[in-house]
């Protein structure tokens, strides 16, 4: 029997707030800043690519996904006001809600905020950092409460939501909270962002950090087995030359590719090649092992010889001069 197809998870949107002064940056164009070769506000949002619709609240640039525009009125009202006028371009009853500003925030992450989410009855679901401060620009809400108590602060003052602190939002939900460090960390100043640049280059993260950075620039969204690929790597290395390791997973790409792309050609392609590399380091392990058992086949000679009697006047040098790799 067939198992039952997994329940698929409701849609969700994200609003992510990049239009902050960025003054601990001196003025500094925040989510441009690069780590890891990739601008903060790229990284945000290849974290929070599956959401339905994403709507950045910023003034417009270039991104590596396509993102809704939008800006609160006037500008630079603070996150309230942002997140109220980023708010309004979603339409999905869950919402993520980032900053641009969070260097290591992961799909992983995400998918765990809209679990917890999805899991409770709580109105959001937000990080606490390594000190265990609230994080609400690093959470998923339901977009409902969300709503009705921006609605009802904004009644409340005469400038609506502008110059209004976050923590008056926060204060009248109810939410849970999980711990997250790694996640959490946000880049107020040069010296948070020299650190997470360090960080990435650490021997744990940078082969990761580099695959996502260059699946960005390419524009690939295959989420491959990388594992898979470095082990036919190191194959084609070893078993055949250094130079055929890039080669090999060259071909591996263009061969999936030609296939029609996806998870299943780039597996196929790799298994092909793997075996061809694993055929031809037993061809170099199968001559080695002759070569091997010739050179001592010739050695045994030589010492037979050398015991024996030389009536026949053969040099007990000879079968010592013949070639290694003889036979």
């Amino acid at each position: 029997m067939n198992a039952a197809p997994a329940p698929s998870r409701p849609a969700h949107d994200a609003v992510v707030l990049a239009g902050g002064a960025s003054r601990r940056l001196g003025g500094a164009d925040k989510p441009a800043v690069r780590v890891g070769g990739r601008p903060l506000l790229d990284r945000v949002l290849a974290a929070c690519a599956t959401a339905g619709t994403t709507v950045v609240v910023a003034e417009p640039r270039p991104t590596a996904h396509p993102v809704r525009w939008t800006r609160e009125d006037p500008p630079g009202g603070g996150p309230l006001a942002a997140l109220g006028a980023g708010l309004r371009a979603t339409t999905a009853d869950e919402v993520l809600v980032l900053s641009a500003d969070l260097p290591f925030l992961s799909e992983q992450t995400v998918r765990r905020l809209l679990d917890v989410l999805y899991a409770g009855t709580a109105d959001g679901v937000m990080l606490s950092d390594a000190d265990g401060r609230d994080q609400p620009l690093v959470a998923a809400y339901r977009s409902a409460p969300l709503r009705h108590h921006l609605a009802e602060l904004a009644a409340a003052h005469d400038d609506g939501l502008s110059g209004l602190p976050l923590r008056l939002l926060v204060g009248r939900l109810e939410l849970t909270r999980i711990t997250d460090p790694v996640a959490s960390f946000d880049c107020d100043t040069w010296d948070d962002i020299a650190a997470a640049r360090s960080r990435i280059r650490e021997h744990g993260h940078v082969l990761d950090e580099w695959i996502s950075a260059a699946k960005d620039e390419l524009g690939i969204e295959l989420d491959v087995d990388t594992g898979v690929l470095l082990d036919l790597a190191r194959d084609a290395a070893h078993g055949v030359a250094r130079p055929a390791a890039p080669l090999t997973t060259f071909l591996v790409g263009y061969a999936a590719a030609n296939a029609g792309g996806g998870r299943e050609a780039v597996a196929e392609a790799c298994a092909k090649a793997a075996a061809l590399a694993d055929r031809w380091a037993k061809e170099a392990a199968d001559e080695e092992a002759s070569a091997t058992g010739a050179a001592g086949a010739g050695s045994g000679g030589s010492r037979a010889a050398s015991d024996g009697p030389a009536s026949d006047g053969a040099s007990t040098d000879g079968p010592s001069g013949a070639r290694p790799d003889a036979g």
